[in-house]
């Protein structure tokens, strides 16, 4: 090993020693040293057989870091000028500049979503991911429609509320004010109706093509409030054939476009209304509500509070936000809800007047603003989960529990043969557990089918496993029975902590009467990049059985993530070159020495090659974000002129076929069709006109875009920067991908332990829990 004798050795030059605890050093002599970096600094890469100590970070470097809950990063890309007359720039028109809030539109987020305006591609001969996303929101959106019609008319423009939504809001009030609510409960938003099998979604039809002249129009209207004229197609898709009219009418609904500010919106209207717009117009006030919420759900929120948002409408100059909301309200606009109420039913006459007398029976129960979207998709998804849980047939499987290779296995398979809803967690080696399950209920007779996150994950389970996109599309598993339904007796789903609330909507409303659930993961790692917290929210509700792994990850690897799950940063012995601590002082040396690693030390050293080893940093921007290390792993690895829109061919790729979900792969050729890719053996053909919005390089990626897959070694980088921005979910995740080795790249002294042990997940304000419970009994 070139004179390494316990650790990992780049060149073999004297270092300054591996931190056997955070923010100290052992002694130079005392382990294997680094070459010198970069202006003759000596560094470290090795782990030794005494105690390795690491630490990870999220960090956006020279920008905004990404959160925990998912929220893409910003860069501070360039402005497109002072179309909208604030000089903050126009949206990105595809394949142009960057958008409005200095999010680059061609990178994918933090979180997996294509960044921006770019649509996203398809694969080959199949349907895409864009269209199986779009088949399921078009079916939500019907749904709404047809629960808005069976509501009452909407009140007229100006008019006061009345009946639940004035109720909710008196509520409000009486609470801000230190009054008790009113005694009278308030009746919870009515649930969406149950679909009907035959209204299942079955094959997924292709998304309709826009008529040119309507194009023509919208741009014709965006030249006139002067916005760009490229954005058209983009608001076109969003508002439809006749969004030329309704800019017209409402200049504001330029809001609803991704990567368009309410400042560049505020100067489109003044453009096209002149004198006649100002900050209290209704118009603006709807439009902001709607914007703030669809913020609020990039950072995983489902819902705000009611003061939440009426402060933010403040900040944004509404001049009188009750009326805002009141009128946001009467339009439709937003949905307003209090959960939990419907308990206060059982009151008696005298309880409910001890209510109004203000007697103290526990916290009020908040008052929330959420989109159609979002409340219809949790609403949808407790009714289903609880539809799972009452039409489930028990059954007795105890002979098969008898046979199963781990006492954790047994007891899921005793809890499973008993509910139809059952809640799994563990680290990767309780994955074999969900596994075992499977096996035993295909002995019995009945279909399982297990489903991973990601193609990494599938993969890594074995032949027959899906993942959960390709069961949805149908392109993975049994397919459909005659009713629309998955035609399988029980579904396994792993990495369930990915699932956004839309996504396990759309699965649950797929699975028969009678059929049994299991969701299974590691409740430490981050959350689904998308809106909603399932997995949590049905771990908190405590409705199902719950089966928690006693299996552990083995090694140094396992017990040092397991530490962290904890809050612990635990001194760990690696006596196998596990775990590599390589500190840094500054970012130049933190990208050499990644390279380093990458290209030479963990290759030679631990036996790992390249293109096994994922580098794993903390957003896309800055000076160690993905895109700095791509572009240096790239001139060290597979250096090349990027022939085929910046890509050669074997450049390791990200590609994000629909928000939240990155495929891993490789570069193969390009032609007329498009950028040929292998992904984890999938063969992939993305559009050209699509390459630059859903495709980058990947030997670098960020830890949400990491989690659900693992490779034989990881890297993880901690520019000095990043402490702010540190949490115990993110350290667990991306210390927890590599299989047989860990390197950090740390930069960041004390802020390590102290986010471990101190910095949890950000919260996100969500529904589903209480909607669960309100719907379903706890578990005994």
């Amino acid at each position: 090993m070139d004179g390494a004798q316990d650790g990992v050795t780049p060149s073999g030059s004297e270092g300054e020693g591996v931190p056997s605890a955070l923010g100290g050093t052992a002694p130079g002599g005392s382990r294997d040293q680094a070459a010198p970096g970069e202006g003759g600094k000596a560094g470290e890469d090795s782990a030794t057989g005494g105690a390795a100590r690491a630490g990870g970070q999220d960090s956006a470097g020279d920008s905004a870091t990404l959160g925990e809950d998912g929220a893409p990063g910003r860069d501070g890309a360039a402005s497109a000028g002072d179309a909208l007359g604030h000089g903050e720039g126009a949206p990105g028109a595809p394949g142009g500049a960057a958008s409005a809030d200095g999010q680059d539109p061609a990178v994918p987020g933090e979180d997996g979503n294509p960044g921006g305006d770019g649509a996203v591609g398809g694969e080959a001969v199949q349907p895409s991911e864009v269209e199986v996303e779009i088949a399921a929101q078009r079916e939500l959106r019907e749904r709404i429609a047809r629960r808005k019609a069976e509501k009452e008319g909407p009140i007229p423009a100006g008019a006061k509320l009345s009946g639940q939504a004035a109720d909710l809001l008196a509520a409000v009030r009486a609470m801000e004010g230190g009054q008790a609510a009113p005694a009278r409960p308030v009746a919870p938003a009515a649930a969406a109706p149950a679909v009907p099998a035959q209204n299942r979604p079955r094959a997924v039809e292709p998304a309709p093509a826009t008529a040119p002249e309507a194009v023509a129009a919208v741009a014709a209207v965006l030249a006139e409030g002067g916005a760009p004229p490229t954005l058209a197609p983009q608001v076109t898709a969003t508002l439809g054939e006749r969004a030329g009219d309704a800019l017209r009418e409402d200049p504001w609904l330029l809001l609803s476009v991704p990567g368009v500010r309410p400042e560049q919106a505020d100067g489109f209207a003044r453009a096209l209304l002149g004198d006649a717009c100002g900050p209290g117009d209704e118009r603006r006030s709807a439009a902001l509500v709607g914007w703030l919420l669809e913020r609020a759900a990039l950072r995983g929120h489902t819902a705000l509070t009611f003061p939440a948002v009426r402060a933010a409408l403040a900040e944004r100059s509404v001049p009188d936000p009750d009326q805002a909301l009141q009128h946001a309200i009467a339009e439709g606009a937003v949905l307003v809800f209090q959960d939990g109420v419907e308990d206060a039913e059982g009151d008696t006459e005298d309880e409910a007047a001890d209510d109004a007398d203000g007697a103290d029976d526990g916290p009020a129960v908040p008052v929330l603003l959420g989109l159609d979207r979002y409340a219809l998709a949790e609403e949808s998804l407790a009714d289903g989960l609880a539809r799972l849980v009452k039409t489930a047939q028990g059954a007795s499987w105890d002979e098969a529990a008898a046979q199963a290779p781990s006492p954790s296995a047994a007891e899921l398979i005793r809890a499973v043969a008993g509910h139809g809803l059952v809640v799994h967690t563990g680290g990767e080696a309780a994955r074999a557990e969900p596994v075992a399950l499977t096996e035993a209920v295909r002995t019995l007779g009945l279909r399982p089918v297990v489903a991973a996150h990601s193609e990494n994950g599938r993969r890594r389970l074995g032949a027959g496993a899906t993942t959960v996109a390709g069961l949805l599309s149908g392109t993975e598993g049994p397919g459909r029975d005659a009713d629309g339904a998955l035609d399988l007796d029980l579904l396994v789903v792993l990495d369930a902590p990915q699932l956004d609330v839309e996504t396990a909507t759309v699965l649950v409303e797929s699975l028969p009467d009678g059929a049994r659930l299991v969701l299974s993961g590691d409740p430490g790692v981050l959350w689904s990049a998308g809106a909603g917290r399932v997995f949590a929210d049905l771990l908190a509700a405590r409705v199902c059985p719950q089966i928690a792994s006693r299996t552990p990850d083995p090694g140094p690897l396992g017990e040092l993530v397991s530490g962290i799950g904890i809050g612990e940063l635990n001194q760990v012995e690696a006596p196998g070159k596990e775990i590599v601590i390589v500190p840094v002082r500054d970012a130049g040396e933190a990208v050499h020495r990644t390279v380093q690693l990458v290209a030479d030390s963990v290759p030679r050293a631990i036996g790992v090659p390249s293109g096994q080893t994922q580098v794993i940093t903390v957003g896309h921007g800055g000076a160690v974000g993905t895109r700095a290390l791509n572009t240096a792993l790239k001139e060290r690895l597979n250096p090349g002129p990027g022939r085929f829109g910046g890509f050669d061919p074997d450049d390791r790729v990200a590609y994000v076929p629909a928000p939240g979900r990155t495929l891993t792969g490789s570069v193969v050729s390009a032609d007329a069709e498009g950028l040929r890719l292998d992904c984890d053996g999938v063969p992939v053909v993305v559009p050209r006109e699509l390459v630059e919005s859903v495709v980058r390089h990947g030997w670098a990626l960020t830890a949400h875009q990491a989690a659900g897959m693992r490779w034989p070694a990881a890297v993880v980088v901690l520019p000095g920067d990043a402490a702010q921005g540190l949490s115990r979910p993110w350290v667990y995740t991306a210390f927890g991908r590599g299989e047989r080795h860990l390197s950090v790249v740390h930069g960041v002294d004390q802020a390590l332990a102290q986010a471990v042990a101190g910095v949890p997940a950000a919260e996100r304000t969500t529904r589903l829990r209480t909607l669960l419970e309100a719907l379903l009994t706890p578990a005994v």
